[in-house]
């Protein structure tokens, strides 16, 4: 093999730069691929979705093309190394969140299980935004990552079409998902011809009505305003009018049984569009109304991610006039449909205000409409979505999601894996199931110790990245407490901000903790998202306060970790203690760094919420700390009103002091009163996703685990059990349930 390597590297690997060696690395992974075969068979999956979260790749396709430790090898020998390269090669900014990890988790395992699949997205070309914090505020940048060699390749195919009175041009790049075997699956990525980085010139600013250069600058373009709730629309369409083109053209000698061949995948309703667009597609072709929608209803399943019902899209009728005015007659007789098959006005697709509700039309013209964890998916039969439910009860299925272990253990924390790997053998990267042998060595003290000392190594190199990255100094011998994941107010950072301030006013009354506390914070807040915002900016305040404050700062500190990252996930997740999953009960749908986390040793405090309530399930209640209110109590709050936060403020001293310091000359003199006062106002006056409700028990919880933590033999037990149970939460899993209740692929 290493002869093999050194025929594709003809570089002098002593003097060559490292731009130099990064791009032949490249070009010898892409050639490499090339040996991975393409799946075969007369059906395929396409997985339709507005994010593709996939990370750096080099590293991930060069250990499952089976040369890392070969290449590692040479480029030692030559004083050179691959952390020189994954530090290099830029991280393609093709998603955000949960929902692009997800997606990226699922091609990769729809590659490993020989699937035959392709990813249907967009190539964007900033991304969300790149992060950086000034003046104790986030502000937004573009993300430029394409200024470099990437995975991602030109194809000939292209697509001409209008959006309204704009002609767009559509190419097709793709990338290759290369699986844990012999198999690969594209991605295949959309981007417009004309679009034109530089209409971007200041910060995320540019001109929205652009169409025929702004398509494909940035992932969800900012919609505080009607040109950006515009602009998003086109988007999606422009997404899924190439998209259909693309499998149309694949398929363009089956459309009689289109769905026969294949079947759509829609990753939440960004993607929705494209059931009326098929529809159009077919009744083109000469299909008859009945049989198009036969045809449209069996080919497209639609996988719902969310129980906020203001995160369900609604459209107005009128902006898909502007971009295909043909489409207005077709959404109404596919309302009229629907009111045949239904008299409750909740079913409508259209409703009187003339807005189209996508998540309707994804029930009604599917086959099948999954949640994503056990709990979400009950929520949504039994409330959010009972009125759907009733209708089509067949439809409605759970698939809880699953992560790509072999990236999140295998290449993310290489020793844990070797040393798993020399305790029960290797099987566990195929079948992840097999890591329950672990649960034998749970009460071991020698592998108790080991894994100890791996987590150790593991907050050292997290260390050694921060200093690095945004030059600050880590405790490493604190506990690692570390809440990553979107900014949002149901996610409740603002719930983990109130216990800090709790924990420096006890701190300043003498109450000194066992041992030093570190919070880990890493996420971005949509940009017209104002509380989001305030709640960085109260964060990023009290960092400064706890680490100017000689009292506090030995046993306290507050790391928000600049623009969070896919790349700084793989630092952090092996790093953790305990997991912060603490959402309002009922409003996450299921999160999957929750699952991250527990394969990694870090034990979860959380909510029963998502898929913490499996979690839980599978370890035993001691082995993961659970607080707060119930789903059943919060949505039974929502129902009746009943909820005020200001009776928690004005009848707990502890919660009313926490709300209060975001007020005091201490943090103003710091931070914005505009800010701060905003949140301080939201807790007391508001409070819609209940933070002030959980407080009390997250604290005391919290505290609990900390005093849990220093009985290191209990708490390893902890850990060890759960690294054993994680291997239910694989993407491999998942998607095996897909295919066998959903797609059925053979």
């Amino acid at each position: 093999m290493e002869k093999k390597i050194l025929d594709y590297l003809t570089l002098d690997l002593d003097t060559c730069t490292t731009d130099e060696l990064y791009n032949e690395v490249l070009s010898m992974t892409k050639e490499m691929s090339k040996i991975k075969k393409e799946v075969t068979g007369e059906r395929t999956v396409y997985y339709m979705s507005a994010e593709f979260l996939i990370g750096k790749l080099l590293s991930n396709n060069l250990m499952n093309l089976g040369i890392y430790d070969e290449l590692e090898s040479i480029l030692v020998k030559h004083g050179r190394s691959i952390t020189e390269l994954e530090d290099y090669e830029p991280e393609p900014s093709l998603g955000n969140g949960g929902l692009g990890r997800l997606a990226a988790c699922f091609l990769d395992s729809i590659a490993t299980l020989g699937i035959k699949g392709e990813g249907l997205g967009l190539l964007y070309h900033f991304g969300l935004f790149k992060q950086v914090f000034q003046n104790n505020q986030q502000t937004e940048h573009k993300d430029a990552w394409l200024d470099r060699p990437s995975w991602a390749m030109p194809t000939d195919f292209k697509t001409t079409f209008k959006i309204g009175d704009v002609d767009v041009v559509s190419r097709m790049y793709k990338i290759d998902v290369l699986g844990y075997n012999e198999y690969k699956i594209p991605l295949n990525l959309f981007d417009l011809e004309s679009v034109d980085e530089k209409l971007v010139s200041d910060g995320i600013r540019f001109d929205q009505e652009k169409l025929e250069s702004n398509l494909t600058l940035f992932l969800y373009p900012d919609d505080s305003n009607e040109k950006g709730l515009r602009l998003r629309f086109a988007q999606q369409f422009f997404m899924v009018k190439s998209g259909l083109a693309w499998i149309l053209e694949n398929h363009k000698n089956h459309l009689e049984d289109l769905d026969k061949h294949a079947v759509i995948q829609i990753n939440d309703t960004h993607p929705a569009m494209a059931i009326v667009l098929l529809y159009q597609a077919l009744l083109k072709h000469g299909i008859t109304n009945d049989k198009a929608l036969k045809i449209v209803e069996n080919t497209f399943a639609y996988t719902n991610h969310t129980i906020l019902a203001e995160a369900l899209e609604k459209w107005p009728i009128h902006y898909f006039e502007s971009v295909d005015h043909s489409l207005v007659p077709l959404l109404h007789e596919l309302n009229e449909k629907a009111k045949s098959r239904s008299n409750d006005s909740k079913t409508l697709i259209i409703d009187e205000q003339g807005l189209v509700h996508m998540a309707a039309l994804s029930i009604h013209f599917s086959h099948s409409t999954n949640g994503v964890a056990a709990l979400h998916t009950d929520i949504l039969k039994n409330t959010e979505l009972k009125h759907f439910y009733d209708l089509y009860p067949d439809k409605f299925n759970n698939k809880t999601n699953g992560i790509t272990f072999r990236r999140w253990l295998q290449f993310s924390n290489p020793e844990l894996t070797k040393y798993i790997e020399s305790l029960i053998g290797s099987e566990f990267k195929e079948n992840a199931m097999e890591l329950e042998k672990l649960s034998q060595f749970a009460e071991d003290n020698t592998v108790q110790k080991e894994i100890e000392n791996i987590k150790y190594m593991n907050k050292k190199r997290l260390a050694e990245f921060l200093k690095r990255e945004q030059s600050i100094e880590i405790n490493v011998d604190s506990v690692f407490d570390i809440q990553i994941k979107r900014l949002h107010e149901y996610k409740r950072q603002q719930m983990n901000l109130l216990y800090a301030i709790d924990m420096v006013e006890e701190i300043r009354s003498g109450k000194i903790p066992s041992r030093p506390l570190t919070m880990f914070f890493g996420s971005k807040a949509a940009p017209a998202y104002t509380l989001a915002k305030d709640i960085i900016h109260a964060l990023l305040v009290l960092s400064k306060i706890i680490d100017n404050d000689p009292i506090v700062s030995p046993h306290l500190k507050i790391v928000f970790v600049e623009n969070y990252n896919v790349t700084k996930a793989e630092y952090l997740i092996p790093a953790c203690d305990i997991s912060e999953q603490i959402s309002l009960a009922s409003k996450e749908a299921s999160g999957t760094g929750n699952m991250k986390f527990m394969l990694n040793g870090a034990l979860t405090l959380g909510t029963l919420d998502g898929a913490n309530v499996e979690i839980s399930e599978l370890v035993g209640s001691e082995n993961i700390y659970i607080f707060g209110e119930s789903s059943e109590t919060v949505i039974a709050h929502y129902e009746h009103e009943d909820y005020v936060s200001k009776v928690y403020y004005e009848d707990n001293v502890r919660i009313k002091r926490a709300c209060d310091f975001l007020v005091t000359e201490e943090m103003l003199a710091l931070g914005n009163q505009t800010n701060l006062d905003r949140l301080y106002q939201e807790l007391l006056n508001k409070d819609w996703f209940m933070t002030l409700l959980d407080l009390e028990d997250y604290i005391n919880t919290k505290n609990r685990m900390l005093e849990d933590y220093e009985d290191r033999e209990a708490w390893n037990t902890k850990v060890i059990h759960n690294i054993a149970k994680a291997g239910f939460f694989s993407s491999d899993r998942t998607i095996a349930q897909y295919n066998e209740e959903i797609w059925n692929i053979k």
